[in-house]
């Protein structure tokens, strides 16, 4: 009698990351008999914890993109794009929301197939504000108290991207030159002390806590004008307030353009023993019918377009995808080659302690350019 087989995954702390990937371990269960156990971690070691180590206990990882240079020197992802089946491949590549899939598509192979799309947008509080600003000089209006994003890393470096890229000078995603160029930078990062002189950046807190706070019982935070979006705070009764969301402000003249993408992506360990069960696994998770059904109605933040143009997706979250699509089809995809990670976390803690000190822009910027230009002696 053959053993029944037991896979065993990581995904993040959060009703998004963890309840829809075991909801649809139960519907897997029954269609196929193999069992998948899922384990959870804080967002803070989603965005950090080497993947390496994670692959050596899990069969199933659930990633971000910004890893994939990592992980291929590492050779501790099993590759997606097994032979016979370029089809689902062809229709997952087709139904990518924005850069979702190719961001995953790394040295030739497809390391991770998203499960999740998400980007910098905005949040706000309906019953606080009739209109979102859609500029920020309109979030700088606003005044004190009533608006807050996240600046703990790496998240204020997430917000130095996407408004260099929505000026339309994005920064460098290559080995050769500087991360941006020091104008751009400087104009930028002045931006960002107008924020935290303004009271809005909040160094101590993550997508998640910002959202918390927003929601809450008695807050009086009207706007959170550029963080991740969560889905899950634009439902009835998921917390005491309901969320509201929009395309990210604007700081050039391109429109909802060049936030910094996010989401996450469902990989294999290449040290799995029950590998090629773990990639029917992945196949199944990321496609169409199941992003739209059991992983979309469980809370989940589908990867695919098909759940984004649903209208029965869209109507329990007060049209969440329809109001936020603009931007994350007009995302930003980041560096991922090999030394990024380290980069992305020292850039994001040097960006904060230059805005708590008040250092100059200048400065600050090519201590940036340097730091990124070395982050490539290994890649």
């Amino acid at each position: 009698m053959t053993k029944p087989i037991t896979l065993k995954g990581m995904t993040w702390s959060h009703p998004r990351g963890y309840d829809p990937v075991v909801a649809g371990a139960e519907l897997y269960l029954k269609e196929t008999g193999v069992q998948v156990e899922w384990d959870k971690r804080s967002l803070q070691d989603f965005e950090s914890f080497p993947v390496e180590e994670l692959a050596r206990t899990y069969d199933l990882i659930v990633i971000d993109h910004p890893h994939v240079g990592q992980i291929t020197k590492e050779g501790c992802l099993a590759p997606l794009d097994v032979p016979g089946r370029e089809a689902e491949r062809e229709a997952l590549a087709a139904g990518s929301v924005g850069l979702s899939y190719p961001s995953y598509t790394w040295q030739g192979h497809q390391w991770a197939f998203p499960i999740d799309a998400a980007t910098p947008v905005l949040a706000y509080r309906p019953d606080l504000i009739d209109t979102p600003p859609t500029t920020w000089d309109e979030v700088l209006a606003l005044g004190a108290g009533k608006a807050l994003m996240p600046f703990r890393a790496p998240h204020s470096l997430m917000s130095f991207y996407s408004l260099a890229a929505n000026l339309g000078r994005p920064c460098n995603v290559t080995g050769e030159g500087n991360l941006i160029d020091p104008e751009v930078g400087v104009r930028v990062y002045e931006l960002l002390q107008s924020l935290a002189a303004n009271g809005v950046a909040d160094f101590d807190s993550d997508p998640i806590e910002v959202f918390e706070k927003l929601a809450a019982e008695g807050s009086e935070i009207a706007v959170a004008p550029l963080l991740y979006g969560y889905v899950s705070y634009a439902f009835e009764g998921f917390r005491p307030n309901r969320l509201a969301f929009a395309d990210m402000p604007i700081l050039g003249e391109n429109g909802p353009v060049g936030s910094a993408l996010g989401g996450t992506g469902i990989a294999v360990s290449a040290y799995s023993e029950n590998r090629d069960a773990a990639i029917d696994l992945a196949y199944w998770l990321a496609s169409a019918t199941i992003q739209r059904g059991i992983y979309a109605q469980n809370g989940g933040q589908p990867g695919h377009a098909t759940a984004w143009e649903d209208p029965a997706v869209n109507a329990p979250t007060h049209g969440f995808y329809e109001n936020t699509r603009p931007t994350l089809e007009g995302a930003w995809l980041r560096p991922r080659h090999n030394g990024y990670m380290e980069f992305q976390d020292a850039a994001a803690k040097r960006i904060n302690e230059a805005l708590k000190a008040g250092e100059p822009g200048a400065s600050l910027v090519a201590e940036l350019n340097l730091l990124f230009r070395e982050s490539f002696a290994n890649a």
